[in-house]
């Protein structure tokens, strides 16, 4: 994508709805995500024992067990039987994902977003274009080898070096070797691929994506016709190229977000001075009068070039 002498992007959403409702989505992310994280560490370091365990399994005030289901499958591919609890956990997590969304996960709970969300704010106020083309199916196939290195060795052995878990261990008992696997990861989002962990290689986003092709929050176009094409959702999106046939009708494609890979992370819906977007469930299409073919015109009236 590329704009021509462009205003940064969310200001025409700020000077039109205030920055607060410009950013109402990211800071209840951000709420969420520190949250999350202090409910976990409230206990080691205060002996405030609000839950117990860590991402992959959790027990919440002594009643809510909490599985995660990519954990929970490796395992029983090592030929393992997890304890009941965990069969119980397991259920509630599915079952709460397939609500609010699969990858949710991805920009809700995961602590390794903070870090890919400064590397991609960096990137667009270092105006950092390019990088390497690397296939968003990749994950899909990491997620695969994940898979049969369990089954073959019998081993969880992805747990070893998954920057979530590392990340979330090294809070506990100091970062340590997490260190360097973050920056890692913050340095290839930054300079080799625009959104490159989260949406090109994390098999923890490609699982919850599988479990999300049911779930039932969405994120709705009910005004899509009022689009100006300012093209800030794109820049904004770290699964931008699900955007566009909902958006501009293609193929006559519904005003609605149907695809897995959207993270529901609002940030479509905090950056559009239109107000084009909105969450809403699966099964209530929004109803929109027909889009006229029109030019792609940036805010500022300048040309832009629309991502592919």
């Amino acid at each position: 994508m590329s704009v021509l002498n462009k205003t940064p992007v969310g200001a025409d959403a700020v000077a039109e709805k205030g920055w607060l409702a410009a950013h109402k989505w990211l800071i209840l992310r951000r709420i969420s995500q520190i949250g999350i994280l202090l409910a976990f560490l409230v206990g080691p370091w205060f002996g405030l024992w609000i839950v117990k365990g860590n991402l992959n399994y959790s027990y919440t005030l002594g009643v809510l067990p909490l599985t995660d289901p990519f954990l929970f499958l490796q395992t029983l591919l090592t030929r393992h039987v997890p304890e009941t609890l965990a069969f119980v956990g397991v259920g509630i997590v599915i079952a709460f994902y397939i609500g609010v969304g699969g990858r949710s996960f991805c920009a809700w709970t995961c602590p390794v977003n903070l870090v890919t969300d400064l590397a991609a704010w960096l990137r667009r106020r270092l105006n950092l274009g390019g990088g390497a083309n690397l296939s968003r199916q990749t994950r899909y196939w990491i997620l695969a080898m994940c898979l049969i290195v369990a089954a073959a060795t019998g081993t969880i052995a992805w747990e070893l070096i998954n920057p979530v878990s590392m990340l979330h261990r090294g809070l506990f008992f100091g970062i340590g070797f997490a260190w360097v696997v973050i920056l890692a990861v913050f340095l290839f989002d930054l300079f080799v691929v625009r959104h490159g962990w989260c949406s090109h290689l994390c098999p923890v986003g490609a699982f919850y994506s599988l479990i999300g092709r049911a779930s039932i929050l969405r994120v709705q176009l009910p005004a899509r016709e009022a689009c100006n094409n300012c093209l800030d959702c794109f820049a904004v999106c770290p699964e931008h190229q699900i955007i566009k046939a909902p958006l501009k009708g293609s193929k006559g494609a519904a005003p609605i977000i149907l695809d897995s890979r959207c993270t529901n992370c609002g940030r479509c819906i905090d950056v559009c001075s239109k107000d084009v977007f909105a969450f809403g469930p699966r099964f209530v299409v929004p109803k929109t009068i027909p889009i006229s073919v029109q030019p792609t015109v940036a805010s500022s009236g300048q040309t832009a070039v629309e991502p592919k």
